[in-house]
């Protein structure tokens, strides 16, 4: 056999990167136990260790928890504490008795002291119109003449007869006295025989007739005369005439118009020298009104003056509807300021009949209880129904629940209890 010593032929060597794969598998193989071993030593623990920062975290957020619900627990005790021993500071006013006279203010009208709308009380046409609208007229001037020609042959057609009838009586009047002369003398030659009884009695019948005929003649005189006073009047009657002292407010006839006796509509004529004025008192006011209570009349159009008067007249009565009494001022107009028709208002001081109490209106406070006031006894606040008789804006008059001097509460806090501590305030609120 024949060895041959040679190099090494390159096509019979292995590849270099075979030769090197070998080795490199081999420790990887080694590596990756060696990791598996060492994972599975190192797990463990790290879970271990998570677990515990997990439980350390829960046990500080459970602590923190707990110590803020007992800070917060703390700070509530805390509150109510000081809730309970907290005093509030309120502002008070002193309750006071009313003045006793009662001064209101109500809305009044302006009438004249006297008016009069003038009819025709004649028939005929208007020959003359002495006045108009705005013109001053004393007692008995002439308004308005009317023409009325049949009525004047009404009056001497009535004359005429009342002389036929003042004849007629003459003439009965000589029969009565014949009839009496006749009856004087047969009554004595009757009593003697001279004359029969029948003719006795002809002569005392014809006797009493023509007495009876002179009456009748007397009567028919007088209801002649009558007539004629009638007809007089109603041509007085064509003459309009003022019948007091006023001023004409209202024309309807002009000259020439045809006016009917009782229906035509003439003139108004107000007498304004002394303004009545009326006003409506409520029921709280009215049972102090009487004669002479002093009044003063405004006028907004007129600021600058005031017009005293005094209560002549009221109805005794209030009015079912509205509770008022009908009330009635004069007021001197000597200068004619004031004219009928004026709105105004009238202050009227009135003696007070009943007590009452006078309270801040802020003090008033409206519950389920009613109407109450809180009152400052003692330190401690006492609720008491109160009635209000007036409201006066920024005060109100009431009639019971509390009495003068009292400290009432001014804007009492919504949550503030009867019974509760309270304390007033430094400065009191003064009533004027």
């Amino acid at each position: 056999m024949t060895i041959c010593n040679r190099p090494n032929d390159p096509e019979d060597l292995p590849p270099k990167d075979e030769q090197h794969a070998q080795p490199n598998t081999a420790d990887k193989a080694a590596a990756g136990a060696a990791a598996r071993i060492t994972h599975t030593a190192i797990r463990p623990r790290i879970v271990w260790r998570l677990g515990l920062g997990a439980l350390l975290l829960i046990a500080a957020g459970v602590a923190y928890g707990a110590s803020q619900r007992l800070a917060l627990s703390r700070q509530v005790m805390t509150t109510t504490q000081q809730q309970r021993d907290f005093v509030p500071t309120v502002r008070v006013a002193k309750a006071r008795a009313a003045d006793s006279e009662m001064i209101i203010s109500l809305p009044g009208t302006t009438l004249a002291f006297a008016a009069a709308n003038i009819f025709a009380r004649g028939t005929g046409y208007i020959e003359t119109r002495k006045v108009d609208i705005g013109d001053h007229v004393k007692a008995g001037d002439l308004l308005a003449l009317i023409t009325a020609p049949e009525l004047d042959h009404q009056i001497a057609q009535a004359q005429a007869t009342l002389a036929q009838n003042q004849a007629t009586l003459r003439q009965a009047q000589a029969s009565r006295d014949l009839a009496q002369v006749t009856h004087d003398r047969d009554s004595s030659l009757v009593q003697k025989g001279w004359l029969t009884p029948q003719q006795g009695d002809t002569d005392r019948l014809t006797l009493e007739a023509q007495h009876g005929a002179v009456g009748v003649a007397q009567a028919n005189i007088a209801a002649q005369q009558a007539l004629i006073r009638v007809l007089s009047q109603q041509r007085d009657y064509l003459s309009v005439i003022a019948p007091f002292d006023g001023i004409v407010t209202q024309r309807n006839v002009d000259t020439g118009s045809l006016v009917q006796a009782g229906s035509t509509f003439m003139f108004t004529l107000m007498q304004s020298d002394v303004i009545r004025t009326q006003v409506y008192v409520p029921q709280d006011a009215a049972f102090g009104v009487a004669p002479g209570i002093d009044a003063v009349v405004r006028v907004p159009e007129i600021p600058d003056r005031t017009f005293p008067g005094k209560v002549t007249r009221f109805a005794n009565a209030l009015a079912p509807g509205t509770r008022t009494l009908l009330t009635e001022i004069d007021v001197p107009n000597p200068d004619g300021t004031l004219s009928p028709g004026i709105y105004c208002t009238v202050e009227l001081h009135i003696p007070r009949k009943t007590p009452s109490i006078l309270v801040p209106a802020e003090a008033l406070v409206f519950n389920g209880d009613g109407l109450q006031v809180a009152v400052i006894e003692n330190g401690t606040a006492r609720f008491h129904k109160v009635t209000v008789a007036r409201d006066l804006g920024t005060q109100v008059e009431v009639r019971d629940g509390i009495k003068p001097g009292d400290e009432v509460i001014l804007r009492p806090m919504v949550n503030l209890a009867d019974g509760s501590k309270v304390q007033a305030s430094a400065t009191q609120i003064s009533q004027k």
